[in-house]
């Protein structure tokens, strides 16, 4: 009855405080509050409380109280950032109506990164901690083993465009060394200029419309060695091209990182046997269980690009994500990096489902051979989020008629390809690659 009572009260304040008679809200919800019998209406009751208070401290308290009776609850959540200053008002999106992203050029800023002792042009070198000047071969070390970013707040992001938003059609930034205005195309975040060839990175963390990367795997070793790796990737699987091979190519690849908490909800069933004093045979009983287990995933990796996903796919469980670093744009001078084209709001759909699936096929073991009738991913939720760059080589193979995509592993080295995994009988080799290894 009282809890009845408290929701009926609840719901008068909610309809007190969005006609602004914020007096009478807090009334109503003060009351509902303290007749609660349940985490729900009182996590509800705190947050509506909040939009009823003026003083800044005051409000902090009730979405803190809202928080500690539901640590998920959005809106709550949403509100905090805004009076921590992590969100600004006017970049919330209306749920009810995504604005789309605006077609054509968009402005830019970008990093030119130049040697300080001679003016040199200065390239980040794949031995994964340095950048090195083109004409002194002066070295700048870029403090490797710092601790990667903290991942960033999935509510908070997800009340912004930037969770939602694809990358614009084009950008335009202007060349800080020639002052040379040139395009880059949307997948890709660094360049040299067309004029000076310096090298700049764009900042991604000024646009309205993407998420910065947060954390990198520096590339950690050359051309030289990929093209070794490579040879001996087709000699060992037997393969022979039909043509040229391309060098393999340096570049970033995009990386979204989930974690993913809450509980899911099951309902089981499990036998037992009685003794029946009336029979030789125990009586056969089923009982129903309803419960929740709980949900704890960390780093779950997606693909940020689709365009090389179901090769990178196969690669990404090579990595040593633990071994990220903190995203530094002196990381892609001279490199290429590509743009994320997956929203990050996509992406955590299928993060989502995929734990959701994973979970609901684990549940039977993890209770024992529980027989699972029915779960429910309503309460799993995911936390957070990062943004990652991983260092790739990439090349394509012609074989069987057709060019087929191959990616190493800048960080350990490890070869992925589209290629089937019986090939033709072996043949010749890259003659052609061999004299880069003997330079």
């Amino acid at each position: 009855m009282s809890n009845s009572y408290s929701k009926e009260l609840l719901r008068t304040g909610i309809i007190e405080a969005k006609a602004g008679h914020k007096d009478t809200a807090r009334r109503y919800l003060d009351r509902a509050i303290y007749m609660a019998g349940s985490h729900d209406v009182l996590a509800e009751a705190w947050f509506w409380m909040s939009e009823a208070l003026d003083d800044a401290l005051e409000k902090r308290k009730a979405l803190e109280n809202c928080l500690s009776h539901d640590l998920h609850h959005a809106r709550a959540r949403r509100a905090l950032a805004i009076l921590d200053g992590k969100l600004k008002a006017d970049e919330l999106v209306n749920p009810d109506r995504l604005p789309a992203a605006p077609d054509g050029l968009r402005s830019a800023d970008a990093d030119r990164f130049m040697c300080p002792k001679c003016g040199g042009r200065m390239s980040f070198s794949p031995d994964g901690v340095s950048l090195v000047c083109e004409y002194c071969t002066r070295q700048h070390a870029l403090g490797l083993g710092a601790k990667s970013e903290d991942e960033k707040d999935f509510i908070v992001a997800m009340a912004t465009m930037k969770g939602h938003g694809k990358p614009l059609q084009e950008q335009a930034f202007r060349c800080n060394g020639c002052g040379a205005e040139f395009i880059l195309p949307p997948k890709q975040i660094s360049a040299n200029c067309a004029y000076c060839d310096s090298p700049h990175v764009i900042r991604i963390e000024n646009s309205k419309d993407l998420l910065a990367p947060d954390a990198i795997l520096p590339h950690a070793f050359d051309r030289k060695r990929a093209v070794k790796l490579l040879i001996e990737w087709v000699k060992g699987n037997g393969i022979t091209p039909e043509k040229q091979v391309e060098l393999p190519r340096g570049l970033y690849l995009p990386l979204w990182t989930f974690d993913i908490g809450g509980e899911i909800d099951y309902t089981g069933e499990m036998v037992q046997y009685e003794d029946n004093p009336f029979s030789s045979r125990d009586e056969r009983k089923v009982i129903r269980i309803q419960d929740k287990y709980p949900v704890l995933v960390d780093d779950l990796p997606l693909p940020a690009s689709r365009k090389l996903s179901a090769v990178f796919l196969k690669l990404i469980p090579t990595f040593d994500l633990k071994s990220l670093q903190p995203y530094d744009p002196r990381y892609l001078a001279d490199w290429l990096a590509e743009i994320y084209d997956v929203p990050m709001a996509d992406a955590s759909l299928d993060a989502r489902s995929q734990t959701y699936r994973k979970m609901k096929r684990d549940l039977p073991a993890l209770l024992n051979g529980l027989n699972i009738v029915h779960t429910s991913s309503a309460n799993i939720m995911v936390t957070s989020f990062k943004l990652n760059l991983l260092p790739v080589w990439m090349t394509e193979i012609p074989f069987d008629g057709r060019e087929h995509l191959l990616l190493i592993n800048g960080q350990s080295g490890h070869i992925a390809s589209d290629l089937p995994e019986e090939e033709e009988e072996a043949g010749g080799l890259f003659s052609f690659l061999s004299d880069l290894l003997n330079d």
